[in-house]
């Protein structure tokens, strides 16, 4: 069956950027309108020997999905593997100790490809507990960083507990040998409570240099 390729100028509809094509209501025509999953940048934070790195505002019903992009995050000090956590606030902040249940699995490779493993970590999960959840590891070498993003489910919803998956990727070091390191925790906030802030901090020491921006999908 041939294809039929129509020009730009023969569709009656009137370009707009970041627009898709749909059929009208009536469906017998079409028009511009939203193409819909786009992403809009909301903030963004740099770590500079920080603390923590938190997000206090922008938080909000306006969209039904949160997602933060970690670019370079490298910790302070000088550990073999440091881990890279998180937590949510219903507070605008004050606190950040919201009750969740999370798993954690992870798979790692080594440089000199002695081993390589698909796990799932019993020690790093959290089983209605309040603390920071793990979501990466670090080792502290000049070089060595975490990079990946998390997403953040509806986190206004006051019926349903609050989602979250991650997917990051980090260097650590086992007996001086160096190694891949891919985690992909995943969770809820057990709260009907809205999630109106979150934090992430390295678990030991401050966070040297990388940068967290937090974007709303349409």
């Amino acid at each position: 069956m041939a294809l039929t390729k129509l020009k730009f100028n023969s569709l009656n509809v009137t370009p707009s950027a970041s627009q898709g094509i749909r059929f009208n209501s009536s469906a017998n025509g079409l028009e511009t309108a939203s193409a819909g999953g786009s992403i809009v940048k909301i903030a963004a934070t740099t770590a500079s020997s920080s603390s923590s790195l938190s997000f206090t505002s922008g938080i909000d019903s306006t969209y039904k999905e949160y997602i933060f992009f970690f670019n370079n995050i490298h910790p302070a000090g000088s550990a073999d593997s440091l881990g890279f956590t998180f937590n949510g606030s219903i507070d605008g902040g004050s606190n950040y100790n919201v009750t969740k249940t999370t798993t954690f699995c992870n798979s790692y490779h080594y440089e000199n490809a002695s081993g390589a493993f698909l796990q799932y970590s019993d020690g790093t999960d959290i089983a209605q507990g309040t603390g920071y959840q793990s979501i990466a590891f670090s080792a502290a070498n000049s070089d060595d960083s975490i990079s990946g993003s998390l997403h953040l489910f509806d986190p206004s919803n006051t019926t349903f507990v609050k989602h979250f998956v991650c997917s990051l990727n980090g260097v650590f070091i086992n007996s001086s040998v160096s190694a891949n390191n891919f985690t992909f925790p995943a969770g809820y906030f057990n709260t009907t409570s809205a999630i109106n802030a979150v934090d992430f901090k390295m678990a030991s020491g401050n966070i040297d240099a990388g940068t967290i921006t937090m974007y709303g999908v349409n």
